[in-house]
């Protein structure tokens, strides 16, 4: 887009576009999302930033209405496989407030130097403003939404000391935090701030762009939950989806909700919505990593214009799309995990658990368990697939996080004993979050790039539903023999 085409895009308060690009109004220095709802400045007074980290540098804080640093995630990090989309995926894994710019750039194969200047060339901003910009969002949700203490929450949000903390706030924000917090919303500052411990649960909205089919995504999660570890209560409609975490510095338990009555369509300048969670952490220092690695599970980045553009636009699909607008592609939560389920199937996946699975220090209703890490794994079943791909995560040779070169996962895991094509494509999908592609054997055309992941799920749906179609069918006719 250019600089006029996003002009117009903020002029039309278009939502399609928040989370792609922010802009900065000179006269106030203040910067928003397309979608604000404030009143158009002049376009002379305009100026556009890639990241909301770029905007922060150049002087201007975030908009209190519209809250810039609350949108979804730009869909472009999701799709793109070169330098800078990995970079910008694992730096929203936490990576760089763990490791450092050095850790994120052994991980991406580069020099820190190659891996800055690549950032700020396209960006405007490097992997310490881009990791600033997340912590001070993760600052902000902690302040508004729970009762812990600033100083632990400066911390928690990854800031190295408390003067570094309250600084960053003040520039973002324009207010201190304890100004930050007084501004809450009555609904925070009530049912959202019952309790400081990891017991009382942190409560969030999880954004997303346009449509998007709940149903069908926790259809999914029902269908593959495995006991101990995942679990699924309620009627359709109104779903808690709940599952543990394995985290970096702790264990965590997570609760989502389906939304009920989710949008089936939206105009264009329609803000989206939102999925309700609630996070209990062990350690609250994991909130940006598990929030990130939700929103990987529930494909909340995703640009579902642009899929229902490309997709709807082929005859075969097209009725497809217009029955379920905003059909997600689901991630998943933890990469590992997911290989091995992928290789096992479902009831070795739930012995494994109960075999190998590490027991929570508190349960929590059905969730009992986390799932086996690789290197429990190792020696589960020795000379088998599943053996030869816990040691291969375990040492290094299978990287499947979020920055990895996905080409080299792919060659990697096939190099494997006994992991075929069709498991590969599952992985590549589901554990590496990419949005185009075609498992071996379905008829998927290249016509439908970069989205054929999406396309899967359509023609996955269609089936199902043919499939129980003809179930029924047998069973009526089978009703009217009898009589």
């Amino acid at each position: 887009m250019d600089e006029d085409t996003r002009y117009e895009a903020v002029r039309s308060r278009d939502a399609r576009f928040d989370g792609e690009f922010f802009f900065g109004v000179a006269t106030t220095g203040i910067y928003c999302r397309p979608s604000c709802p404030a009143v158009t400045p002049k376009r002379r007074n305009v100026r556009f930033f890639a990241t909301a980290a770029a905007a922060q540098g150049s002087g201007f804080r975030a908009c209190r209405r519209c809250r810039p640093d609350a949108v979804p995630g730009s869909a472009e990090w999701n799709a793109r496989a070169d330098v800078v989309g990995r970079a910008m995926r694992l730096i929203g894994d936490g990576v760089v407030d763990r490791e450092g710019v050095a850790g994120l750039a052994v991980r991406l194969g580069y020099s820190a130097r190659q891996v800055q200047r690549q950032l700020t060339a396209e960006l405007g901003a490097g992997p310490v403003a881009l990791a600033r910009a997340q912590r001070a969002h993760t600052a902000r949700v902690l302040v508004q939404t729970t009762d812990l203490p600033i100083t632990e929450i400066a911390f928690a949000a990854g800031f190295a000391s408390v003067r570094q903390f309250n600084d960053t706030i003040r520039a973002v924000y324009a207010l201190t935090p304890s100004e930050l917090r007084a501004a809450r919303t009555p609904h925070a500052s009530t049912a959202q701030t019952k309790g400081t411990g990891p017991s009382a649960g942190i409560p969030l909205r999880l954004a997303h762009r346009g449509p998007y089919q709940s149903a069908a995504v926790f259809d999914l999660l029902a269908r593959e939950a495995v006991p101990g570890i995942e679990e699924i209560t309620g009627t359709p409609g109104r779903r808690t989806y709940r599952r543990t975490l394995r985290l970096p510095y702790g264990t965590g338990i997570v609760a989502v909700d389906e939304r009920p009555g989710a949008l089936r369509t939206a105009p264009p300048a329609h803000p989206g919505g939102w999925l309700d969670a609630r996070l209990h952490l062990t350690d609250h220092r994991d909130l940006t990593t598990a929030v990130q690695r939700l929103r990987r599970l529930f494909d909340l980045d995703a640009d579902p214009y642009a899929v229902d553009e490309r997709l709807g636009a082929d005859p075969r699909l097209a009725p497809l799309v217009a029955a379920r607008p905003g059909l997600r592609s689901p991630g998943t939560a933890d990469p590992e995990e997911l290989a091995v389920r992928a290789l096992v199937g479902p009831a070795e996946a739930e012995r494994l658990v109960r075999r190998y699975g590490k027991t929570l220090d508190a349960p929590s209703g059905g969730l009992t368990h986390l799932f086996p890490e690789p290197s429990a794994l190792v020696d589960a079943a020795p000379g088998e697939p599943l053996a030869a791909l816990a040691t291969a995560l375990a040492d290094g040779t299978v990287r499947l996080d979020a920055g990895v070169d996905r080409d080299d996962a792919e060659e990697a895991l096939l190099a494997l004993p006994g992991m075929d094509a069709a498991t590969v494509a599952v992985i590549r999908t589901r554990a590496l979050g990419d949005p185009d592609v075609a498992p071996p054997g379905v008829d998927i055309p290249d016509a439908w790039r970069p989205w054929r992941s999406y396309a899967v799920q359509h023609v996955e749906h269609l089936e199902h539903v043919e499939h129980l179609e003809h179930v029924q069918r047998l069973r009526t006719a089978g009703e009217l023999e009898s009589r």
